[in-house]
Formats: structure tokens, sequence, C-alpha cells
């Protein structure tokens, strides 16, 4: 049974063909000495050929060969050991790829219900299409055009190799059903003849006796096994057949010729379209995904096909290797993504504890115990992590928000607020586009699982004696407003019985709903609240059923808010960019929190989950932590920053173009646009011409994101192009407004840094563990993926590091002024992390369970203190720190503010960043040498 190993530091690692297994082994003692306790990796199993990011797993058995071998994993594993360092794995339960590379995939679409997997994907069988034709068959929406305009042009044709007959669409490799093998070799075994093909036509009558002999429908597993077995030897004998006999390969290869058609003969395709009529599933054109599928995808993405772990065999099948992984110890703690998108959340983590700790389900309380697991869950507003999951935490980005939004200063953020809607027009608040753009989402995106769930919705409404007459448009528009109302990704309800918390979120959802549709009868509210809450009907003869609707639903409202939200009204709504990040929420972004909430968040993580990660920069964050922390300045000069936005829209309209009757790009993007300069500029020195190519492929994204001018099925090039102009005319070498801005930003950055330092102290010493991203220990100013994927340059970062230690050990006072006056190249955060990571590593127990104790007093600072018995640590970081002209350290900016230390506490301190020794707490000695202060007793 593996041991519960809590980390005390993790450090993400997006492993690529770029960064491999073996490169990561050689990273390891680099890592120890920055003060990092576990490595956090990305996936590991088989993905698709390419993938930058290892998310779409092909085959959960094997490695990743793209990545590394089995060998060079075990490498790294047994290097992390000899340092006594943890790996903290990324796995991905909810989807596969649904590519030619996956097997399981494969299986299915050959065999249909006759797969031994058709129980591991979340197919709706009996969601037919109106163009199904005699049976239900899984879209495949993959064709560049309508079905009859490929067929035609010859871009669909049949091949044959080692693993039997196949449709080739360009690089797809579409396996046929081995039952359908007759339409192919019948007619070629009758030419065969025919032509006294002697050998070919007997070994065809053969192979067509043993294809009559597979039965098309198992129903029991044994049978499926039975017929598993004949079609592989079918097609073991079909390819010695074919690779043995030169007669049989000619006659074969003229028929698959013959079959596939001529392009300029619409009659010779008669015969391949009879063939794919006869599949397991139905070519179709691209567009036809968003109305047709009947299998659950990944959000919108239809080659990332949802799995059943719910499902006990699917489960171990998926988690296999996993487990022997964490048995064998090379594998620590597990990540587990997208936690919302799994039928049964609490069940699954019950059943991964209970098989990692091989113990019966059930047996094992709540609490961090037994290993390590962290969840990736979204928290929208006050909402808690249930409490009844088997987990140590979240990946973070709960306290990601809420840390931001102590650099926030009210006051200017809400003249920023008159801003910009004066500036753009936006008269919208971000809750009330939310709603908006869910809607929108739901429905230009999801309308078929939009139907699918209005039809199960029919059915109960059929069963219901006062329902049974509403009319079906009438609930599905009910049903649309609830979810488009709804205030958190999803409810958690598993059986009849409804969590008080949920239903909280479901009754302020139907009450909105019902306020948006005045004119609907109230007895179709009536009734959606009783399928909701489950107030089941006596006479209703199968209660699971109204169960299953709400369980089913469970699923769909989780991406309607990620892609709603995340990734349409965060690309829309621009206030303050800082604040539009994964697991913001409207009321947060409207009220940031101060250090009142700030530090009575972090008791209640001490006291609830103090094991939970503290994240600032991720794989998936919008805007890196000191993009966030450059950009939140912004908030504190409200006045200067309006009057600048103002003269630089003027003297940049020039370039801009007139697209479909308005100037492009518009003044909502173009605010972004000024924005993200603030956070992302390069400092001097840095390639300009680097810095215009990135911003135009983020500026691409996000208006494809924002779904407004453009989007990723309907591209308009006409604004995208005008966008791109307009950067590039903008940041054209020499130009005016380059001059400024670089003028501006040399003003603000200071502020920014002083605040991305901060971040990092609070992170690293808040109740939590702290996650570090790929290279952002020093300043990293990246936008949305794939600019947060750039190659890191870790031998830079390790050379800065051993230069840091040297000098740490020689003339600490000379490097801190060396640090201060070039704050620029980055050293002073890999400090920073340095020092407090290997602080937080020599007092352990003093910050995994110390006492947390907030100051509150200065307006100026976020201070707080940990302490455990005689150990203690004092942690204080500025506030609101831009002053103009002023550098990185400022003493006068803080007058006489000081923190009133709280009873019981030492009176003198080491200061661990500069070794100064002080019994002052006013802040223009905490930071008079330094931007922030980590402090320790010091014995009288």
């Amino acid at each position: 049974m593996p041991d519960l190993r809590l980390p005390l530091a993790t450090y993400r690692i997006q492993f690529s063909l770029a960064f491999r297994f073996v490169d990561g082994r050689d990273l390891v003692p680099y890592l120890n000495d920055l003060g990092i306790t576990d490595l956090y990796s990305s996936p590991r199993f088989k993905a698709r050929r390419g993938s930058p990011h290892a998310y779409d797993v092909a085959d959960p058995s094997k490695i990743n060969s793209e990545l590394g071998t089995e060998e060079e994993f075990e490498e790294l594993a047994a290097k992390l050991r000899t340092y006594n360092m943890g790996l903290l794995l990324d796995i991905v339960p909810n989807h596969m790829a649904a590519s030619s590379e996956n097997p399981w995939w494969m299986d299915l679409l050959e065999n249909g219900r006759a797969s031994l997997f058709a129980a591991h994907f979340a197919v709706d069988w009996g969601r037919e299409s109106a163009k199904a034709r005699r049976r239900a068959r899984i879209l495949l929406p993959i064709l560049g055009d309508l079905y009859g305009n490929v067929l035609a042009r010859g871009e669909i044709s049949l091949k044959l190799d080692e693993n039997g007959f196949y449709a080739k669409y360009w690089e797809k490799r579409l396996p046929l059903d081995p039952k359908s093998y007759a339409l192919i070799l019948q007619p070629c075994m009758e030419k065969a003849r025919v032509k006294g093909a002697t050998q070919a036509a007997p070994e065809m009558e053969r192979l067509l006796a043993a294809i009559e002999a597979l039965p098309p429908n198992p129903q029991t597993r044994d049978d499926m096994r039975s017929r598993h077995e004949n079609k592989e030897r079918l097609k073991r004998d079909l390819w010695v057949a074919y690779s043995s006999s030169a007669e049989f390969k000619a006659e074969l290869d003229e028929c698959l010729l013959t079959a596939s058609g001529v392009p300029d003969d619409p009659r010779s395709f008669d015969a391949l379209d009879r063939i794919l009529d006869e599949q397991h599933y139905r070519v179709a054109y691209w567009r036809t995904a968003a109305e047709e599928l009947n299998y659950r995808r990944f959000f919108d993405i239809t080659d990332l096909v949802g799995i059943r772990v719910e499902d006990p065999e699917v489960f171990d099948a998926r988690h296999a290797e996993i487990l022997s992984l964490t048995r064998s110890g090379d594998v620590t703690g597990l990540r587990i993504d997208h936690i919302d998108g799994l039928w049964d959340p609490s069940e699954y983590l019950e059943r991964l504890r209970a098989r990692v700790l091989d113990t019966e389900e059930g047996s094992t309380p709540p609490e961090c115990t037994g290993f390590y697991v962290v969840v990736e869950k979204i928290l929208g507003g006050e909402e808690q992590l249930p409490a009844d999951w088997k987990v140590c935490g979240t990946t973070g980005y709960d306290y990601l928000n809420w840390l931001n939004g102590v650099f926030v200063e009210p006051a200017g953020l809400a003249k920023l607020d008159s801003f910009y809607r004066r500036f753009t027009g936006v008269q919208e608040s971000m809750g009330e586009m939310r709603y908006r753009r869910k809607k929108q989402v739901v429905e230009s995106l999801f309308p078929g699982e939009l139907r699918a769930v209005g039809y199960h919705l029919g059915r109960l409404a059929a069963i219901d004696r006062v329902a049974r007459d509403l009319p079906f448009a009438d609930l599905t528009s009910a049903l649309l407003e609830v979810i488009a109302s709804f205030p958190v990704y999803r409810t958690y309800i598993r059986t009849l019985e409804v969590p008080s918390t949920d239903r909280q979120y479901l009754e302020q959802a139907l009450v909105a709903a019902q306020q948006a549709l005045p004119n609907t009868s109230p007895e179709v509210f009536a009734f959606l609240r009783r399928v909701l809450l489950l107030e089941i009907p006596h006479y209703a003869e199968h209660p699971e059923e109204w169960l299953g609707f709400v369980l089913g639903w469970q699923q769909f409202t989780g991406p309607c808010m990620a892609k709603g939200f995340e990734d349409t009204t965060c690309y829309n709504y621009y206030r303050l960019l800082s604040q539009n990040e994964v697991g913001s929420d409207p009321e947060l972004a409207d009220h940031p929190v101060d250090v009142v909430e700030f530090h009575k968040r972090n008791r209640a993580r001490q006291e609830r989950w103090p094991a939970s990660l503290n994240a600032t920069s991720t794989h998936d964050t919008k805007r890196s932590e000191d993009v966030r922390a450059r950009i939140n300045v912004i908030s504190e000069m409200p006045d200067a920053w309006a009057e600048r936005v103002e003269r630089w829209a003027q003297n940049n309209e020039r370039h801009k173009t007139v697209v479909d009757g308005f100037a492009a790009p518009d003044r909502n993007d173009e605010y972004m646009y000024y924005q993200t300069l603030v956070g992302a500029w390069p400092f001097c020195g840095e390639d300009m011409a680097a810095f215009r190519d990135r911003l135009r492929n983020f500026a691409q994204k996000a208006t494809r994101e924002a779904k407004t001018h453009s989007d990723w099925l309907n591209p308009n090039a006409g604004y995208e192009d005008a966008f791109m102009r307009f950067i590039d005319a903008t940041l054209a070498d020499e130009s005016e407004f380059v001059r400024e801005f670089s003028d501006f930003q040399k003003e603000i950055a200071p502020a920014g840094a002083v605040n991305g330092l901060a971040q990092v102290l609070l992170k690293i010493c808040s109740p939590g563990v702290p996650d570090f991203y790929q290279g952002s220990e020093v300043w990293d100013f990246s936008l949305v993926d794939p600019d947060n994927r750039r190659p890191v340059d870790f031998q830079m970062r390790g050379s800065a590091l051993d230069e840091i230690r040297r000098q740490e050990a020689h003339d600490l006072n000379s490097l801190i002024a060396g640090l201060v006056e070039n704050w620029q190249d980055g050293r002073i955060k890999l400090y920073v992390t340095y020092k407090t990571l290997n602080f937080r590593r020599a007092h352990g127990e003093l910050f995994l369970s110390g006492d947390y104790i907030g100051f509150h007093d200065p307006l100026h600072a976020c201070a707080f203190a940990r302490q455990k018995g005689e150990e203690w640590a004092l942690i204080a970081t500025p506030r609101f720190a831009y002053r103009p002209g002023a550098g990185l350290v400022n003493p006068d900016a803080w007058g006489e503010e000081a923190l009133a230390l709280p009873e019981g506490a030492p009176t003198r301190w080491r200061n661990v960043f500069t070794g100064d020794q002080t019994a002052s707490l006013r802040l223009r000695d905490l930071f008079g040498r330094f931007p922030v202060a980590l402090l320790e007793p010091v014995s009288e």
C-alpha cells in the first residue's frame, strides 16, 4: 500500500518532443536546489502523434513514445527518489482520442455494439438521427464537404492491410465491419471465377464462409469474445492469402480499385456507398457535429470522445497502468483532469482511492489520507469543494483568483468600470454577459446535446399527469434558460436525496429562468423544478429514469459554463483583463478580495484543504502570473490610464480597416489589445518582431474564442486580417506608439514586478502547496496556450541559480543590491522563489499544519504569520505599490504604516532575504532594501 506523501512544493513540466523524460531527469538537481519537492508531470500515456499537450490519450496501456521509453521514465522516477522527491502525475479519466491510434475506438467502429469495448465509450445508441437509415450509427463528422461531394471526388477509397479492410479518407483510417467484407469479396470471387483464377476464387469462397459464420449481434460477453476471436482469425487468414498469393493479391487489388469508384462516373461509387452504409458509423460533413453527434465529447471537440469510467470494468481498463505506477512508488500523487466531466465524481474518487490503497470501497475517510490526489475543479462564487470527495484539494484556480484580487484597487476598479463602458460601449456586467454568452454557446455549439436532454425531459413529461400536455418547445426553452442562469459548473446529486447546496443552486437558476421567460406557463417551470429536485410523482413506475436525467444533465452543464464563460465571456468582457481567468467569477470580479477576506479564505483553507495546490500560472491560464501582476497596476492609476487610452485610440484610428461597415478592430478588442501590451510588453533587448508574432497569434485566438466577429467554425478573415494589420502598424519598429508605450511600460513595470514578487511569497507561505509552472521562477510574460508552451531555457535558469548561491555565500549585501538594481533580468524573482521554497522545506510542519495569523491594519501591505509551537515566520508584501517615477524599492512611499504583532509573537526578527535583523515592523523598514519580506525569529 502506498504511503501518503504530502508535497511541500510542486513544479509542473509539460513534456513534449522538445522536452522529454531524459530532460526531466537531468533537471531534477536544479529543481531540488530551487526547493521543489515534487515534479508535477503532464500525462505520460500514448497520445495522438504530435500532440502538444497529451490530453488526447490514444492508448492508456502504453507510454507516449514521443516523450520517451518506459526505461527513461523509470530513470526519471529513480532520479527523483534519489533526491527524496515525488512525482505528481496528471491523468485524463474523462475522454480519449477518437482516432485511428486508439485501438479501443477502432474496435468500436469496426464492430459496433458487438465490440468488446462497446461499453467503454459514452455513445447514445438510442439517439438516432433522422438520417441514420435503418439503425443507429456513430456519427463521424470528419469530412471536409458534403458526403456526396466527397464521394464523387474519389476522396474515400478502400484499402487492405494486416488489420483488415478499411476505408481511407486522406490520413484517416476507418475500419470496416468484418460482416461487410462480403460486399467486397463476393463480387470479387465471382469475377475471379469468370477469369479462371483457380487459386483466388476458392480462397475467397472459404473466407466468405467464415464471414457468414460471424454472429451479427452477440448478446453475452462470452459470445462477444468468441466473435472477436473468429473475426481476428478471419483478418489474419485474409492477410495471409493476400500477402502469399500473387493471384489473390492481383484480383483483390483490382476489386478494391473498382469498388472505390472513378471521379467522373457517378454510378461507379454505388458499391462504395453501399459498403459505407453497412458500417456501424456514418461519415459526415464536419458541420453536422453540433446537431447530430451521438457520443459525448470533451466540450465541443469532436475528436475527443467521452469514456464511461463509471463502469467498473472500464475504470479498471483505463487505470491499470496508473495503478501499477502508484503501487511501484514511481508515482506518488495524481492530478485528476476535468473532474466535472465524470458521471459521478464522488464515486470515481472513492473507487480510485480504494484501488490505489487496495482496500474496499467506502473503507477510507474522505480526508486527505493514504495517497495524494488533487482535482481540476473550478469553484464558482462561494462554492466549496464537496466535503465527501476523497481528495487532498484542488489544482488551485480558486487560490489564484482570490490572491489576484488582493492587488486590484477597489476604487480604481470602479473608475475603470465607468471608463470601460464609455470607451467601448459595452454596458453589460460580467454576470449579464455570462448569461447571454452561455445561451449563445448552447445554441451554437451544443444544439444536439440540448435536443437530446430535451427529449429525455419530454419522456418524463409524458409520465407526469400535469406536464404531459406541455409544449415540447416550451420545456426545451425553459431548460436552456436554467442552464444559462446556472451559477456554478454543475451539481453533484447522486441519489434521490438532493443535497441542500445543490438545491439552493437549482432554485436560484429556476427563479432566474422563470423571470427571463415571463410569458411561459408557470407549469413548465413547476415541472422542471420537480424533475431537477427529484420530486417524483408517486405513480411513476421507474424513478431511476428521473435520477438518470439529472445525472446526465449534470454532465452537460459543466461544458456549457466552461465554453460560455471561460472561452467566450472572458474573451469579450475586458474591464480588467487580469480578472478574466480560469476559475474567475463575476461576483469576485466586481468585488475583489481585500486583505481581510484573503486572510479569512486562507484560514478556511488551512482548516479544510491544507494540502490543496496554490497555483498562479498553469498550462491552462489565459495569462501568466506576471502578466496579471502588471495589468493589476492599471487599477491604481485609472485616470492616467484612461487619458492614455483615449490618446492612443485617437492616434491609432488611422491604422484601422473598415470591415462590414465598421472600423476594425472594434473598440472592445482595441481595449483588450492595450491591456495585453501592458501585461506582456518585453523588456529592452528582446525581439520585437517575435513579440508581434506572438500578439498576432493571441489576437486571432482571442477573436475566435470571443465568437463576436469571428469564430473557429466560421473564421472571418476580413476582421482577423484587419486586426493583424493594426498590430503590425502600431508596433512597427520605431513607431510613435512604440516609443510612447515603451515609456509608459517603464513607468508601471516596477509596480508590476513588486506585485509579481508579492504573489510568489504569498503563494509559497499561504496554507496549501505552492505550485510552479515551468519557467515561471523568473519573469514570464506568456499569454494563453500555445504561447505558454514555448521552450524554457533551463540552462539559463540553472546557471543563474548557481551564481546566486555563490554570491549569497560570498557577499550577500552585494547580491541584494545587484538583484534590486537589475530587477528586469528576472534573477530577483528566482532569488525570492529559491529562498522562500528552501525556507519552507526547512520548516515543513510549520507550513503544512502551523496556525495562520493575519494582519489587518496597514492599507498598503498584505501580511500574516505562521506559527507552530516555538516556530514562527512572518510574511509581508507591499500592496498598491505604484508611484510615478518610483523604482522597485521606495522606502518613503509607506509613511509610518506598521504591522502590529500578535500577542506572544517574537519581538526581534531576521529578514531571510537580506539577513538584516530588526525589531521594527514599519513598512518603510521592512521594504527599505528589498521589495518583500520573509522574517524568522532571532533569539534574544
